[in-house]
This record gives C-alpha cells, structure tokens and sequence, in this order.
C-alpha cells in the first residue's frame, strides 16, 4: 500500500485536505467519490524532512501548463463542444494539433482518463499545476447541468480577463522597476568606480576630508569589498522568506501586514474584490451552490487574511446567513463590493451583481495602478537625482577644500 496526499471539496463545499493508504491514484480518487467528495489533487506522498520542507522553493519548476496555454486549451475545447463535436473526439483534435510536446501530453492524458470513464472534472484534477481548482468546479458544475460548452467558454472569458489584469500590473510596474535599477546602479557606479579615482589625491594631501566625503568612501570601499557576499546573503534570505512563508501563521502575518499599508494596501484591497467577485459570480450564473463556490473562491484568493474573511462568510452562510453583513465586519474588501453583494442578496441575483462588482473593481484596480506609477516615476527620479548630486557634492566640496589648503 502507498500513501497518498489529497485535496478535493466536500459535499458542503469546504476543501479538504489528507491522507490516504491505496494502491494507486485511482483508488484514492473512487474513495473520495464514494463519500459525496469532488476530487482535485491526489499524489503519493513522499518522506520530506523538517529542513527539507524548509528550504523547497518554487524556483524549482512545476511542470504544468503555462496560463496562456491553460487559456487555449479551455477555448479550443469549448469552441469544439459548442459546434456539436463529442467530448473524445474534440480532445483527439487538440492531441493532434497541440503547439508542443508539454500541451500535447497533457491533452493526451485527459483524453486518456475520458476514455476510461472519468469525467473531464476528475481528468483535469489530476493536472493540478496545470488546473485550478476553479476549473475543475466549474466544468463538474456544466457535467451535472449538461452546459459543458458553456461552462468552459465563460471559464475562457474568466481565465482571459484574469490574464489581462496581471498584465496590465505586470506592464505598470515595468518602469518604475527599470527606474529603480538604473538608480541603484547609478549610485553604485559612483561609489565603486568614480570615486575611487580620487582617493589617492585626498590621501596625498593629507588634509581632513569633510566627514561626506569620507561617509562615501568608506561606503564605497564596503560595497566593492562586501557587495557580492551581501548579494548572496540577500539571496539566501529571500529564498529562507519564500519557505517560511509557506507556513499559515507568517504568510497570514505577511497578507494581513500588506493591507494595512498606506498605498498598497488600498491596491491590494481593489484586486481582492474583483478577483473575488469576478470568481464568485462565475461560478454562480454557472450553476453551482454558493457552499460550494465560497469553497473555490477561498482557494483562489491567494491572500490568508481575504481566506479568512470568506470563511466566515461561508459559516454564515452554510447557517442561513447572509453573505455581506460577515464579509463587512471583516473590513477586508471595499465598502462598494459589500453594498453590490447586499443588493444582489436582497433581489436574488447575486451571481449577476456579484459580476457587476468585478467590472467596477477591475477598472478601479487600472486606475489605481496608473495612480500609483504616476507617483512612483518621479519619487524614485526625486531621489535618485537627489543621491547623484549629494555625491558629487561631496566630491567638490573635498577638491575645494583642497584648493584652499594649496592656496595657503
């Protein structure tokens, strides 16, 4: 017997997580079916130390499918479905017709598990780095309505919409980042190469140097003395920071640290909302329970502290509750995102408010971004020009006063 981990969504929605003995995947996979549970993911465990544990970071790669690929996949396969192909032969096509070896296996395996009788949900479970779990809840939800093609091209429209705002971040902060760069390059350029050069003339002089002017130097002399080993250092300390917050209790520490800060936390607070309610409402004009749609939500959120929020939400719910007044006392998404989901509670149409509220957070998470590079560009010019010229301000302050000790 092997054992295997497991992560699948119980019959009230709620993600479950464990351990199991069988012999094969499969087993595991008709165990959880059998007790009412949509499997995602199940693995063989493998013996891992404390350290080891530790020290595994993500730059290890996962081998799934890219998200543009995943995006693809999900379109083709919709467009094949709604222009009446059977599920078999539309998965034979994209086989045939995949852009790599990487597409073409992963295809080859869904096709392969249909075949043997398992339901496009169950085949895409088992690509866990390659489909989210929102996928997988999404097209179980088209299987039991019998709107596959449907569920898959609103699941396209998502993955597309989700994409073109990691972009549009992306992009934003593209400047700025290069900005900073050439600040910090700029200023180590000075410090390393340029003044350097006059150190032997300030030592022949044996004059006292401004205490600047000796400040940079020393600064100068630990960078190209220390710089390369600190680099290291930081390196090693990003990676031991990446492991730990793998931890609940740091990365919870970290999220909810993140949305308290002056400028981004009122970013990151937009793009939780609209990724929230652009999930939710999805799932719910889809067709599926919002038991069961709080359960995906939550794992697609990627923030502990919004995590924590919906799973208040959903105990509130899962007793007859309302869904806004929890997510309200949390204090975590956007006033405006509460107020949309509340009227669409009290007119039954939460999944459709609930996608009203994507659209005005997405456009506010644009122009938030805009804002936010608007002031980042001059702040980070400000304060390199302001760097460059305390250096050479320094550096002519020391040669002026060594004109003055040759004049007398």
């Amino acid at each position: 017997m092997l054992t295997f981990r497991y992560t699948a969504i119980g019959p009230g929605g709620d993600v479950q997580h464990g351990m199991m003995d069988a012999a094969t995947e499969s087993e595991v996979i008709s165990r959880l079916q059998a007790q009412g549970s949509m499997p995602m993911r199940a693995e063989q465990a493998a013996g891992e130390s404390t350290m080891a544990a530790l020290l595994r970071t993500d730059f290890i790669s996962r081998r799934g499918l890219r998200k543009q690929e995943v995006a693809d996949v999900v379109r083709e396969l919709s467009t094949m479905l709604g222009a009446g192909q059977d599920l078999d032969r539309a998965l034979r096509y994209m086989q045939e017709t995949a852009p790599n070896p990487r597409v073409a296996r992963v295809v080859t395996g869904l096709r392969d598990a249909v075949r043997d009788g398992s339901p496009l949900s169950v085949a895409l479970g088992r690509y866990p780095t390659s489909f989210p779990q929102l996928l997988v809840g999404l097209v179980r939800a088209g299987e039991a309505g019998g709107k596959l093609a449907v569920s898959l091209s609103r699941m396209a429209d998502l993955l597309d919409r989700q994409r073109a705002m990691s972009a549009t971040i992306t992009s934003a902060l593209i400047y700025p980042s290069l900005l900073m760069l050439a600040a910090i390059g700029s200023v180590t350029l000075l410090l390393t190469q340029v003044l350097p050069q006059f150190v032997p003339m300030f030592e022949q002089s044996g004059a006292a140097l401004p205490g600047s002017t000796q400040f940079l130097i020393d600064a100068g002399a630990a960078v190209s003395a220390y710089g390369f080993h600190a680099l290291l250092m930081l390196a090693a300390l990003t990676m031991i920071a990446r492991a730990l917050l793998r931890w609940p209790g740091p990365r919870l520490l970290k999220d909810r640290i993140l949305l308290r800060l002056p400028i981004i936390g009122p970013l990151l607070r937009e793009i939780l909302a609209a990724r929230f309610t652009r999930v939710l409402g999805t799932l719910l004009v889809n067709g599926v329970s919002l038991i069961t749609a709080l359960g995906v939500v939550r794992d697609a959120l990627g923030n502990l502290a919004a995590v924590s929020a919906v799973e208040r939400a959903t105990a509130s719910a899962r007793g007859g509750g309302g869904l806004a007044q929890p997510l309200a006392e949390t204090r975590i998404f956007p006033v405006r995102a509460i107020h949309l989901l509340r009227l669409g509670e009290e007119n039954a149409q939460l999944g459709p408010m609930a996608l009203r509220a994507a659209d005005i957070h997405e456009e506010h998470t644009r122009l938030a971004m805009q804002r936010v590079v608007a002031l980042l560009v001059p702040v980070i010019t400000i304060l390199m020009g302001v760097a460059v010229a305390g250096i050479v301000a320094s550096l002519m302050t020391a040669m002026l006063s060594l004109n003055d000790l040759a004049g007398t």
